[in-house]
C-alpha cells in the first residue's frame, strides 16, 4: 500500500464525532502525478514539427542514453514494460511446456507474459523485509521444466540477485529481471540493468521516468537484436532504413513478430525525464525521508527498508498496516486519507487471489502468506 503523507495541511473542520479535528490538504494530492517541464514539451513539439514521428532518430538517442544511464551493454526501446518482457521471453525461445518462477507480489503483466509464450507460471513468496522474492525459497520450486526465473524489484527495491544468479548459473536458467519500478536503482554498486542478462523497465504515467507509455528492455547486443527484430512485425534489419534517402522498400519477415516499438515522440519525452532524472530522484530520497521521521515510532505501521547493499529506486513507498494495533481495516484507512485530500493505491492484490490464476491453478489463498 503507499500512502503519500505530509503535505500542505489545513484543520478539517468537520471531523467525525467523538474524534479529533484532522490535518487536511486543501487541495487533493493525487497518487503519482508525472512531472513534466517545459524542455519535455518543447523536445515532444520538435518531434512533432520534423520529418518523423514514429520510430526513428529520437528512439535511437533515447536507448544509446538510457543505456549509458544504466551502463547496460545496450537497449531496445518498446511500447511497454510487458512488451519488454514478452519479447525477453520469446527472443529466449522459452514457450509451451517451459515453466518461469516468479512472484505472486506483482502487477499481472508479469505472470501474463508467461502464459502468453504458453509457458506455466510457477509462484514463489517474497522475503518479509523487502517483498521481493525470497532466494531461498527458489530451489524448491525448479523443476526439469523450468526455463528462467523473473525477479520483480517491487517498489524499487532490488531483489536479491546474487543467489539468484548463482542458482540461475549453477541450474542453467536465465533470469529475466521486472524492473519496472526500479529506475533508477543499484543492486551491490551494480546498476539496475547492467548486466547481460534481460532487464525490463517501465516508462509508464506513474513511474519515476515516463514517456506516458512504454518500456525499455537492456542485455547483450546479440540477444537484442533478436528482440529487436520481434518488437516490430520480425521484419528484417533494412526495413528500419526504408525510408531514408537511399533506402529500400523491400524487406523480409524473419519472424511472426508484434508492433512493440517505440514512437519518437515517447522517446523526446523520455529523453528530458532521462536527463532530469538525478533531480527527480534526490527529491524522492528527501520525501522518504520525511515520510520515514514522520511515522517512525508509530506501532500501526509497518515501514518499507533500504537494505544497506541497495540503493533503492524508491517508485513507492509502501505502508503496511498492522491491523491489531489500528482500529479500523485498510478500506476504511484508505478513505480517511482520501477525506484528507491524500490518494493512495495498493500495490498489488497478489497474483493468486485473480480469479484466473486461483481457479487455473488451484491456488489457496494462504499459499502465500508473506505477499
Amino acid at each position: 500500500m503507499t500512502v503519500p503523507f505530509r503535505a500542505q495541511q489545513a484543520t478539517d473542520p468537520t471531523p467525525r464525532p467523538g474524534t479529533a479535528p484532522r490535518p487536511r490538504r486543501s487541495s487533493y494530492l493525487s497518487f503519482s502525478p508525472p512531472l513534466i517541464g517545459e524542455e519535455e514539451i518543447a523536445e515532444v513539439v520538435d518531434t512533432l514539427r520534423s520529418d518523423w514521428i514514429t520510430t526513428g532518430p529520437k528512439a535511437a538517442q533515447f536507448e544509446a542514453e538510457f543505456a549509458a544511464a544504466v551502463s547496460a551493454p545496450a537497449a531496445v526501446a518498446v511500447n511497454s514494460c510487458t512488451a519488454a518482457l514478452h519479447t525477453a521471453l520469446l527472443a529466449s525461445g522459452i514457450g509451451p511446456g517451459d515453466e518461469v518462477i516468479t512472484t505472486p507480489l506483482t502487477f499481472a503483466a508479469t505472470v501474463n507474459v508467461v502464459e502468453h509464450v504458453g509457458a506455466r507460471p510457477v509462484l514463489v513468496d517474497v522475503e518479509r523485509d523487502t517483498l521481493t522474492i525470497n532466494p531461498a525459497l527458489i530451489e524448491a520450486a525448479i523443476t526439469g521444466r523450468t526455463r528462467a526465473i523473473i525477479p520483480v524489484h517491487y517498489a524499487g527495491h532490488p531483489a536479491d540477485l546474487d543467489p539468484i544468479h548463482g542458482l540461475a548459473r549453477a541450474r542453467r536458467l536465465l533470469v529475466v529481471e521486472d524492473a519496472a519500478h526500479s529506475i533508477p536503482a543499484a543492486y551491490r554498486g551494480r546498476k539496475i540493468g547492467s548486466g547481460a542478462n534481460p532487464v525490463a523497465f517501465s516508462f509508464y504515467a506513474t513511474k519515476n521516468l515516463t514517456t506516458a507509455e512504454g518500456g525499455m528492455l537492456t542485455g547483450e547486443h546479440g540477444f537484442l537484436e533478436r528482440a529487436r527484430l520481434l518488437s516490430l512485425h520480425g521484419l528484417s534489419r533494412d526495413a528500419w532504413k526504408r525510408y531514408d534517402k537511399g533506402g529500400s522498400w523491400r524487406y523480409e519477415v524473419l519472424a511472426p513478430g508484434f508492433k512493440y516499438n517505440m514512437t519518437d515522440i515517447q522517446a523526446a519525452l523520455g529523453l528530458w525525464q532521462l536527463r532530469k532524472l538525478p533531480a527527480f530522484q534526490e527529491r524522492r530520497r528527501q520525501v522518504v525521508r520525511r515520510y520515514t521521521e514522520a511515522f517512525q515510532g508509530d506501532e500501526a505501521l509497518e515501514l518499507p527498508v533500504e537494505r544497506p547493499n541497495v540503493e533503492h529506486a524508491w517508485h513507492l513507498y509502501v505502508l503496511r498496516l498492522r491491523p491489531g494495533v489500528l482500529r479500523i481495516g485498510r478500506d476504511r484507512f484508505i478513505e480517511e486519507l482520501a477525506t484528507c485530500n491524500i490518494g493512495t493505491s495498493v500495490h498489488f492484490t497478489p497474483i493468486h487471489l485473480h480469479p484466473y490464476y486461483r481457479d487455473k491453478y488451484g491456488y489457496q489463498a494462504t499459499a502465500f502468506p508473506v505477499a
